[in-house]
């Protein structure tokens, strides 16, 4: 019995003080007065009884420490040429951050964003030109999440920013691809990341100069993820990078700010477990073990 008390105990004190530490950066920051209030934008398709609890998922309830707008089916239109009479549902917060933070995605409430994951979101917000933030995105209900993109290009688009419009609509039309091959092509959403982030890498090395040359390091990728695709499916792929391509954009600074992502997520990890995943986890995990076997000998 003293032996499951000093257990017990200790349960306590790990989730008193151990996850909090490791949940620390969704805490309260307040606001941060070099760049102004998160931004928060729901769509318009929610009930005030939706809003109220996206405001919720979103850590957003008090008025005083957000800004918000609501994207409309009119917003869709104007930034990327949308449907006028889609419904919104899906909506985001975005934080400024300081240069060299990156850009974290973090869906708050996966099960209700079906089809999108937080690398294509990252994916596609860097092509937008989207940098130095971190953005939630929730839902109150199930939907496929392409709303919150058209939400998070408002957000920079609102007291005299602007986002490149040619980049936007290119953004979007690689969400719809990535969601398209996850989809239809039975790719693991991991992987259709994986894919697109491996190209945009090669186009930053190679800076290729012709369709064809982009059509050489799509294959190559394909070969080298083994990943199998129709030709049509290839030609759709081919096609949205060549449109990326012909952006003009800083491939190596997208490249930067992909490998960030990354950087931010190991260097959370190892803060938390002193540069040891994977002995830490195992801790943890023979830490429940033994509680679990004191228990089952009280009771045996």
């Amino acid at each position: 019995m003293k032996k499951l008390c000093w257990m017990l105990t200790l349960l306590f004190v790990f989730v008193q003080v151990i996850v909090p530490f490791v949940y620390a950066s969704e805490g309260d920051e307040g606001i941060d007065e070099r760049h102004g209030k998160p931004i928060v934008v729901l769509g318009e398709s929610l009930s005030e009884e939706q809003k109220d609890k996206v405001r919720s998922l979103l850590d957003a309830a008090d008025p005083d420490q957000v800004q918000e707008y609501t994207v409309t089916a009119e917003d869709l239109v104007q930034f990327i040429g949308g449907d006028p009479s889609s419904n919104m549902y899906s909506s985001a917060k975005i934080t400024r951050k300081q240069e060299g933070y990156g850009l974290v995605v973090n869906i708050v409430n996966p099960d209700n964003i079906t089809q999108v994951t937080n690398e294509m979101y990252a994916n596609a917000l860097l092509t937008a030109g989207v940098e130095n933030a971190l953005i939630d995105v929730a839902s109150p209900l199930k939907v496929s999440g392409h709303s919150a993109l058209t939400g998070i290009y408002k957000a920079f688009n609102v007291e005299g920013e602007s986002l490149d419009q040619e980049r936007m609509e290119v953004a979007n039309e690689e969400l719809d691809v990535a969601t398209e091959l996850a989809e239809k092509a039975g790719i693991d959403q991991e992987e259709v990341s994986e894919l697109l982030s491996e190209i945009k890498k090669e186009i930053s090395e190679q800076n290729p100069a012709t369709k064809e040359d982009v059509e050489r390091i799509v294959n190559e990728k394909l070969d080298q993820l083994n990943i199998e695709l129709t030709p049509e499916e290839r030609e759709m792929l081919t096609s949205l990078f060549d449109k990326i391509r012909n952006l003009n954009i800083d491939f190596g600074q997208v490249k930067d700010q992909l490998e960030s992502i990354v950087g931010d997520l190991r260097g959370t990890l190892e803060e938390v477990t002193g540069g040891d995943p994977e002995g830490f986890w195992q801790s943890v995990r023979n830490f429940f073990d033994d509680i679990i076997q004191s228990i089952r000998a009280i009771f045996n």
